[in-house]
C-alpha cells in the first residue's frame, strides 16, 4: 500500500499575497484580536502589541489563524500550523509569481487541480 493509501494526513500549503489598503485599520484589528485574548500573558501581550504596532505584516499574521481556515470543515482536526508573514514585491505579470509555480517540494506528495 502507497503512503496516500494509509495515511489520515495531509499537509495543505496555501500562499497568499494581500494588498493592504488601510495599515492603520489592519494594526488596529490586531491590537484587538490581542486584547480580546485572556490566556495570553502580559510580557508576551506586550511583545505583540509592539510587533503589529511596528509591522503591518506581523498585524495580518495575528490576524490570519490557521485554525480559522479549517474549523468549520466536517471530518477534519487540525494537527498543526505554522505561518509567517513579510513585505515583498510583488508584479502580479511577472512569471515569477505564478499560482502554480513549484515551490522546491516533492512532486510525488503534490496533488490537487492545477
Amino acid at each position: 500500500m502507497s503512503t496516500e493509501e494509509t495515511s489520515r494526513f495531509v499537509r495543505l500549503r496555501v500562499e497568499l499575497v494581500l494588498e493592504v489598503h488601510d495599515e492603520d485599520g489592519v494594526t488596529k484589528a490586531a491590537l484587538r484580536r490581542i486584547a480580546a485574548d485572556p490566556e495570553l500573558p502580559p510580557e508576551e501581550r506586550a511583545h505583540a502589541e509592539g510587533a503589529v504596532t511596528e509591522d503591518t505584516a506581523e498585524a495580518l499574521a495575528y490576524l490570519v489563524d490557521p485554525f480559522d481556515l479549517v474549523s468549520e470543515v466536517p471530518g477534519v482536526e487540525l494537527q498543526q500550523a505554522s505561518w509567517s508573514s513579510e513585505r515583498i514585491e510583488y508584479d502580479p505579470d511577472s512569471p515569477d509569481w505564478e499560482l502554480d509555480e513549484d515551490d522546491g517540494g516533492d512532486d510525488e506528495e503534490e496533488g490537487g487541480i492545477g
